[in-house]
């Protein structure tokens, strides 16, 4: 394959909620996307085995449907398993746009691309509670420590699918998609590492701000997993408390600027790696495209102070 001559997509007329930027995919569909993910694996190495991937990937769609022994079921409608889905696919594309772009810079090879989807994968485990908590009656308490929990899962997940020498980078891996440690303070062990870390937290945040649904999204199924993890209140030491979001319709409002730090952590932090998603589709970065449509119109509800403009529904994934 020649890595300058990516696809051209040409997107449909009509994007529904399920689908990806491209208009191709449908993210709620696990095998859909497995199959889309395999197929831009074989096609940068085609010689490689698709065997791991699809493990995880059947993996991970039991998990979230609660059929893997220990855990509930995934019940935050915000971080559901249309979220990590849509985040694997565009790290596929992002592995796939900088091999076509990348000229005397290091390769990432196949084991690198399986490490990275399958930490993509995984990178929200942490939200799903085990069926031992008693403390916890939705995953949306776990906001402020769902990252190390993904950790843990992967140190004890990847072993027994064949990846154990990876395990410990891994964990250290799905810490670029949080805040539990800032991005210059994680310790991986290669310069190639940090490249598929910052892939993989801006992976993260052009998936769900580029989302057909994401204001909705953020106004009634974000806000509810913020007051249940105690975002949307700040507490002090001195025992004070300040309110960071008033209701779901103040989230949707302060969205613009939620994303101007989003920004600078897509260009500083993480090395502007977002970008290579230009490469993937041929010269279109169709991510920053829909979330700027987001953003800007998040802008247009705070200037006309019409918060009913919100009227998309999105796929709802949860196990009933």
């Amino acid at each position: 394959m020649d890595l300058f001559t990516s696809q051209v997509y040409r997107p449909l007329n009509r994007r529904g909620n399920e689908y990806d930027v491209s208009c191709q995919v449908n993210t709620t569909d696990s095998t859909l996307v497995n199959s889309e993910v395999d197929r831009v694996f074989l096609e940068l190495y085609p010689n490689s085995s698709t065997e791991k991937i699809d493990r995880a990937f059947h993996d991970l769609t039991t998990m979230y449907r609660g059929g893997r022994p220990g855990y509930h079921a995934c019940d935050t409608a915000y971080h559901d398993i249309q979220h990590v889905l849509d985040v694997t696919l565009a790290m596929a594309r992002l592995i796939d746009g900088y091999e076509r772009a990348r000229i005397g810079l290091e390769s990432l090879d196949a084991t690198m691309f399986r490490l990275g989807v399958i930490t993509a994968l995984f990178h929200d485990c942490g939200y799903i509670r085990t069926l031992d908590d008693r403390m916890h009656k939705n995953g949306g308490e776990l906001t402020l420590t769902h990252v190390s929990r993904g950790a843990r899962f992967l140190r004890d997940y990847l072993p027994k699918i064949g990846m154990g020498e990876v395990a410990d980078v891994a964990a250290a891996l799905i810490h670029f998609t949080g805040y539990e440690i800032p991005v210059a303070d994680i310790r991986v062990p290669s310069l190639g590492y940090k490249l598929l870390g910052s892939l993989l937290g801006s992976a993260d945040i052009i998936a769900q701000m580029s989302d057909r649904c994401y204001l909705e999204k953020c106004r009634d199924r974000l806000y509810p997993e913020f007051v249940a993890g105690g975002i949307a209140r700040k507490r002090f030491p001195d025992g004070k408390e300040e309110v960071v979001y008033q209701s779901g319709e103040d989230l949707v409002k302060k969205t613009p600027h939620f994303y101007q730090g989003a920004s600078r952590r897509l260009d500083a932090d993480l090395g502007g790696t977002h970008k290579y998603a230009r490469n993937h589709f041929g010269g279109q970065h169709l991510y920053m495209e829909e979330l700027t449509k987001n953003i800007h119109f998040a802008e247009s509800i705070n200037d006309a102070g019409n918060g009913t403009a919100l009227k998309r529904n999105p796929p709802t994934t949860l196990e009933d």
